[in-house]
């Protein structure tokens, strides 16, 4: 049988020999890695703290993207520090301004064939170029910077095959709620999601990041498309072709699983609250008032989108009760939409439009009113996700969004067009766009680099370490949560809370702030303490502060039911063991506050089976440390710090 794709670019990237087998542990070497501003700094506080003068990969993007919103000087002083730290280490930056990072990425670094990592979960948005892009932890950015191979579980690749083509109305959107309709917010474990066939041949790259973006929410690994004509056509758009060639998988290429999806069926859907994958016809959904229109965010804000928004509200206009607002995803569509009257379309309409930023979609600025409804083209509507915890948030394709903002309640492009809904499958992506890369900083000779000085405001405190690993614990449970606890529940996401993210002594006082109020000082007072949890522990954003900051309280283990795939290798970096129930029944006898033992936890972990003692209880369960080998031995010395420091010197690589 021939290879899939998926499989021909993790070979062609294997730092040691394998089978490949799913399950087996893998060594990759990475070409390409992104990072955003408010997961950044304690990514640059690592590599800084390894000690190499210079990265040792292809590249290396520092996006200032996410938090522009400076309501105090703490985010200010992280984007010096970050443009500092770039020049020194030989990293580009993205300015404010310039764009989203998965955005600009997309258009101006993406390669078939390459491998990327990035400290954000959307980083597969890259797939849609040919390439497998995967979201990671700060810590394992700060590690592939360095050249060392990173380690991966062999993932299970699922074929998608598309046929027929989206009717006019229907976006790409609605082809990853579908699949997550299908899948489940946890079904893509341990996935990759390989997009082919003569659908698949139908969508532009734009459409086909839309798909990729949003299949983090279903748990995968990354999600990919061939390197085909279309891509062809997308690069030679942004000046590139030459970075262009065909990848494709073999005719008869094997696959683990194989789904199939006709374009032409779908309609358009709508997540509803709180989980992306609540996922119903539009037509269906209660029709509430709303009070919230996003348009926006890496994942439906490209040119075609931004322009068929403008279409569905041209001599319209925005309801009267509604605030509707537009995010584009780049300065460089911004000037296209803005050359071709599409802005003023939506502006003439009542649109309000925003910094080329993330913002809203993590609840930086338009957070919705008490008890709001708010419709929202971005990948996540979580409980709290756009900064109130008592909002319902609904997501869409741009086309329903903006019909929805015209009629104050839910309705699509259709409704509004009537027969007119057939022009919006006449708008393409421009064949050319110009090139404008004077937001790019690309990186200083070394030699100069080396007389750079970083600079740390008062806010950027230290990189905290973890303990090394103690023989036994008796701890108490500091936190006994249910199922699908997301990072946001851990580290809340806002203009505030994402200006804390350096200072990890004040940012900690926050933890778990929106799920339990008391976590934070109940675990300090504890000193040292688990977490009890229940399925998909971990959800959602890359995040490690969600990690960091109960380490930091003193969480030594989180022992769940099942963890998500990022949040686990965060877990695991920062010295915390990730842990699952081998009879999930136990974690309903367990309380918060139960002192749990373990003794001769190094010596147990090896064995993979862990007993624990509920001595409040009386009764003993065993559980299984979620970890492959080269894991146990990040967890044996103590966090991926001291154990990336040793490595290197075990290489002979000098350090600082």
């Amino acid at each position: 049988m021939g290879e899939n794709l998926t499989r021909k670019i993790l070979r062609d990237h294997l730092a040691k020999p394998s089978e490949m087998k799913p399950g087996d542990e893998i060594y990759l070497k990475v070409d390409q890695t992104i990072t955003h501003d408010i997961n950044a700094v304690m990514t640059y506080l690592a590599f800084e703290a390894i000690g190499l003068p210079r990265i040792g990969i292809e590249s290396a993007v520092s996006y200032l993207d996410h938090n522009l919103l400076y309501i105090d000087f703490k985010t200010p002083d992280d984007h010096i520090y970050l443009q500092s730290a770039a020049k020194k280490f030989g990293v580009h930056v993205s300015r404010p301004g310039n764009g989203i990072c998965h955005t600009v990425q997309l258009a101006r670094f993406a390669k078939p064939g390459k491998l990327l990592m990035g400290g954000d979960s959307h980083t597969p948005s890259c797939g849609a170029a040919g390439m497998i892009a995967i979201g990671v932890g700060g810590m394992d950015v700060a590690t592939a910077m360095t050249g060392v191979p990173m380690r991966l579980t062999m993932p299970r690749v699922v074929k998608v095959y598309l046929t027929g083509r989206l009717v006019a109305g229907v976006n790409a959107k609605e082809v990853i709620l579908e699949m997550l309709r299908r899948e489940t917010i946890k079904g893509g474990l341990g996935k990759v999601y390989e997009y082919v066939g003569p659908g698949a041949l139908s969508l532009a790259v734009p459409e086909r990041q839309t798909i990729t973006n949003m299949g983090a929410e279903m748990g995968a690994t990354t999600s990919i498309f061939p390197a085909d004509e279309r891509v062809r056509e997308f690069l030679r758009a942004q000046g590139r072709e030459e970075d262009y060639f065909d990848l494709l998988p073999d005719e008869d290429a094997e696959y683990d699983e194989v789904i199939e999806l006709d374009l032409s069926s779908l309609r358009p859907l709508v997540a509803c609250p709180h989980q992306p994958d609540n996922v119903k016809p539009v037509e269906e959904v209660e029709k509430k008032a709303v009070q919230q229109v996003f348009i926006g965010s890496c994942t439906n804000a490209s040119y075609a989108d931004c322009a068929k928004a403008a279409l569905v509200m041209r001599g319209h206009h925005v309801h009267e009760d509604v605030s509707c607002t537009l995010g584009i995803a780049s300065r460089q569509i911004y000037k296209q939409l803005l050359r071709d009257g599409y802005l003023e379309m939506l502006v003439d309409a009542g649109v309000r439009v925003l910094e080329l930023a993330c913002g809203p979609c993590c609840a930086i600025g338009q957070t919705p009113p008490t008890n709001g409804v708010a419709v929202r083209t971005s990948n996540r509507n979580f409980r709290g996700r756009a900064g109130n915890p008592n909002a319902d948030i609904y997501l869409v394709s741009p086309e329903t969004a903006a019909a929805t903002a015209i009629r104050g309640t839910f309705a699509t492009a259709e409704e509004i067009m009537g027969e007119e809904v057939k022009i919006l499958a006449d708008v393409t992506e421009p064949e050319f766009y110009r090139i404008d890369d004077s937001m790019l900083i690309k990186p200083l000779p070394a030699e100069e680099a080396a007389k750079i000085e970083i600079k740390k405001g008062p806010n950027i405190r230290f990189l905290p370490v973890p303990e090394e690993l103690s023989k036994d614990l008796r701890v108490p449970v500091s936190l006994k949560g249910g199922d699908n606890i997301s990072t946001d529940d851990i580290t809340p996401a806002s203009a505030e809370f994402s200006s804390m993210r350096s200072n990890i002594p004040l940012m900690s006082q926050y933890c778990y702030t929106r799920y339990d109020a008391d976590f934070s000082k109940r675990a300090k007072e504890m000193g040292r303490s688990i977490i009890i949890a229940g399925e998909n522990y971990g959800q959602g954003s890359s995040r490690e502060h969600a990690a960091i900051n109960p380490m930091y309280l003193g969480v030594k283990c989180v022992v769940a039911k099942s963890i998500a795939r990022i949040h686990k290798g965060n877990l695991i970096n920062h010295g915390i063991i990730p842990m699952l129930f081998e009879n999930n029944e136990d974690y309903d006898r367990i309380e918060l506050g139960d002192e749990l033992e373990i003794r001769d936890l190094p010596g147990q972990i090896p064995t993979r089976k862990i007993t624990i003692s509920d001595n409040t209880k009386g009764f003993a369960f065993e559980v299984r440390p979620e970890c492959t080998d080269n894991e146990l031995e990040v967890v044996l010395a103590g966090g991926q710090l001291r154990f990336l420091k040793k490595q290197l010197k075990e290489m002979g690589v000098e350090t600082a």
